[in-house]
């Protein structure tokens, strides 16, 4: 492990729920690019975390039982407990939604999102890992006044007094594994029904998750159903600005 990436011991550590194991960056680093170049090694329930002040940045590598093409929907799950570590902290009646397939909005700003990554192998095949990293802007530093990019949000602004990024990922953890364990015992529905519940409402439309992780819109004034394809959604970042490296 290159020593530039390796664990910084002087960064306080997280109150984890068993299972997880915790690897943190110096700020520099990328929990989602070291979670992906090392998941083999590192193994299910390593929880990457790069301790900023500015965004809550991780990423956890999982080990799915299951063959590539449904494994993928991981990325729901992910996204329901991160929603939920949300919610346990925001104020009262402070809106959280997702917009599919890998973005964050409180109060309708931005306030990040998350990725997948799976190694190459053919979908039929469980794959050896898969990590999932997210991002969530937890204090802006953007210059001017606020309120100049509505569409753009961090916590310590929309009323998320004291929510550092140790303590979000840390309740991340702990709402992923409850996560798992409805995936577990009531099947993938049980997660679909949490995520589709945190989209905008349309009216006229039924929303659902196909087995590959497609999303299926069927409006009643159409015959057709409309695919929205996951993998390829994936390629890039919705929510990811490619300049800075952190959320739009």
């Amino acid at each position: 492990m290159p020593p530039d990436i390796r664990v910084n011991n002087i960064a306080p550590q997280l109150d984890l729920p068993p299972g997880y194991r915790l690897v943190t960056l110096r700020e520099v680093g990328d929990a989602f690019a070291h979670a992906r170049a090392h998941a083999a090694e590192l193994g299910a329930g390593a929880l990457v975390y790069v301790g900023r002040f500015d965004l809550a940045e991780f990423a956890v590598v999982l080990e799915p039982d299951e063959p590539l093409r449904t494994a993928r929907r991981a990325l729901y799950a992910g996204l329901v407990a991160l929603a939920d570590a949300l919610a346990a902290h925001a104020p009262p009646e402070k809106p959280i939604e997702l917009v599919w397939p890998d973005a964050i909005r409180v109060d309708q700003g931005l306030v990040g999102g998350a990725r997948l990554a799976w190694p190459d192998g053919p979908d039929s095949e469980p794959p050896a890992w898969l990590v999932f990293a997210a991002m969530i802007r937890t204090v802006s530093m953007a210059g001017g006044e606020p309120g100049l990019n509505p569409m753009s949000a961090a916590l310590d602004d929309e009323g998320f007094v004291g929510l550092g990024s140790g303590r979000l990922v840390e309740s991340f953890a702990r709402h992923m594994m409850m996560m798992v364990d409805s995936w577990q015992e009531q099947g993938f529905a049980a997660v679909a029904k949490e995520y589709l519940a945190r989209l905008a409402p349309e009216k006229s439309v039924r929303r659902d998750i196909d087995d590959n992780g497609d999303l299926l819109v069927r409006r009643i004034s159409e015959p057709e159903v409309e695919r929205y394809r996951l993998v390829s959604a994936l390629t890039t970042p919705t929510w990811l600005d490619p300049k800075t490296g952190g959320p739009r």
